[in-house]
C-alpha cells in the first residue's frame, strides 16, 4: 500500500472552478475544514450560468474564508501555503479564485501553489485511508468531464480516453430536464431509479473509438422516444418516471463500466479509483465495487463530501507539491483549458 507521510504545513485551499465556492485547510496532514458555498441560483436555468456563478463567487468567498478559519481553528498567520484552482473550468469563476489566492499570498507573504482541477480529483482518493495502490485505474465522472486515467503515481498520469462531445453528468441534468426534473437532475434521477425497473427502457450505444464515449446520441434518442410516447399518452412521463429513471441511469453506468472493463483487460489492471461528482451516484459505486471484486482488486470513491467539486481535494495535490517544492509566482494565470 502507498501510504502518504502525513505530516506537513498548513495550506489553505481555493476552489472556484464551476458554481460551488470552497474553501479547506489542511494542517499536518489533517483536514481542518471544508466549507462550500453552493449557488441555488442555476437552478431556475436547468444549468450554470457563468456570469451568475462569477458574480456569487464574488459574494460567497470572503464569507467562506472566515468560516472556514473559524471551522479550522486556527488564525491567517498560521497558514503556510495558499492554493487554488488554475483549471479547467468556468474562466470567470476561476478569475475569482485566482484573484483571492493571490491576494492572500501578496498579503500574508506566502508561497502559491496552483493545481490542476482534474488532478485534484484523482488526490481526492488520498485525503483519506485506505489509500490506492499503484497502479490503478481512474473513472472521472462530472458534470463537466468524464475520463479514463491510468495513475501510475501521485503525478503520473495517463489518459487513456474520455467523452468525444458530452460529460456523463451532463446527459444526467439534460435528460433530468427532459423529464421535468430540477437542476442538478443526477441526485433526483438516483433517488427515482432505486424504485424503478432498469430495463423496462431499451436504448443504444454510440459506436466510438476505443476507449471513448458519447452521450450526445443518448440525448437525442430519449429526447425523440420521449416525443413519440407523449404523442400517444401526455401523461407518459409522469407514468413511467421510475422506470424511466432507471432505465436512463443503467445505460448510463453500463455504458461507463463497458469501457472501465475493457480497458482494465488490455491493461492487466485490478484495482480502480472513481472520482467527480457523478461518482456519487449509488449505482456507479456499486457497480464499480462489483467490477473491483470481479477482478479480484479493491475500488476507491472518496467519502461523498469530497466527490463533488471540494477544496479539500485541492489542498491535497498543494501538499503534494509542497513536498517537492513547486511553487508559482503572482504572475500565474487562470486557465479554462488546461
Amino acid at each position: 500500500m502507498n501510504i502518504i507521510n502525513n505530516s506537513g504545513p498548513c495550506i489553505l485551499a481555493i476552489e472556484t472552478s464551476c458554481d460551488d465556492t470552497s474553501i479547506a485547510i489542511l494542517k499536518e496532514g489533517k483536514m481542518l475544514a471544508n466549507i462550500t458555498a453552493n449557488q441555488a441560483i442555476h437552478e431556475k436555468y436547468g444549468g450554470v450560468v457563468p456570469e451568475l456563478a462569477s458574480r456569487d463567487h464574488e459574494k460567497n468567498i470572503v464569507k467562506v474564508y472566515y468560516e472556514s478559519l473559524r471551522t479550522a481553528g486556527i488564525q491567517r498567520d498560521e497558514i503556510d501555503y495558499v492554493a487554488f484552482t488554475q483549471g479547467p473550468g468556468l474562466l470567470g469563476s476561476l478569475l475569482v479564485g485566482t484573484s483571492f489566492a493571490k491576494s492572500l499570498s501578496l498579503g500574508l507573504n506566502k508561497p502559491l501553489i496552483a493545481v490542476n482541477h482534474l488532478e485534484a480529483h484523482v488526490a481526492s482518493l488520498y485525503i483519506d485511508i485506505p489509500q490506492p495502490k499503484f497502479p490503478f485505474l481512474t473513472l472521472l465522472v462530472s458534470g463537466g468531464h468524464t475520463e479514463l486515467v491510468l495513475v501510475e503515481d501521485f503525478f503520473k498520469f495517463i489518459t487513456l480516453g474520455g467523452t468525444l462531445d458530452d460529460a456523463a453528468g451532463e446527459a444526467f441534468d439534460k435528460i433530468g430536464k427532459m423529464l421535468n426534473l430540477g437542476y442538478p437532475a443526477g441526485p433526483l434521477i438516483d433517488q427515482l431509479a432505486e424504485n424503478g425497473i432498469s430495463d423496462k427502457f431499451q436504448f443504444t450505444y454510440s459506436k466510438v473509438p476505443k476507449y471513448k464515449y458519447s452521450f450526445s446520441g443518448l440525448k437525442t434518442q430519449v429526447l425523440y422516444f420521449l416525443q413519440k410516447k407523449i404523442q400517444e399518452d401526455p401523461g407518459f412521463i409522469k407514468k413511467n418516471l421510475e422506470d424511466l429513471c432507471a432505465s436512463i441511469q443503467h445505460h448510463i453506468v453500463s455504458y461507463l463500466l463497458k469501457t472501465v472493463e475493457l480497458a482494465a483487460k488490455d491493461h492487466e489492471l485490478s484495482n480502480f479509483g472513481l472520482v467527480g461528482g457523478v461518482s456519487a451516484n449509488t449505482s456507479l459505486r456499486k457497480a464499480m465495487n462489483l467490477l473491483a471484486q470481479r477482478f479480484g482488486g479493491e475500488c476507491y470513491i472518496p467519502k461523498l463530501e469530497y466527490c463533488t467539486d471540494n477544496a479539500a481535494m485541492i489542498a491535497k495535490v498543494a501538499e503534494f507539491k509542497a513536498k517537492q517544492n513547486k511553487f508559482d509566482d503572482l504572475s500565474v494565470k487562470a486557465k479554462a483549458r488546461f
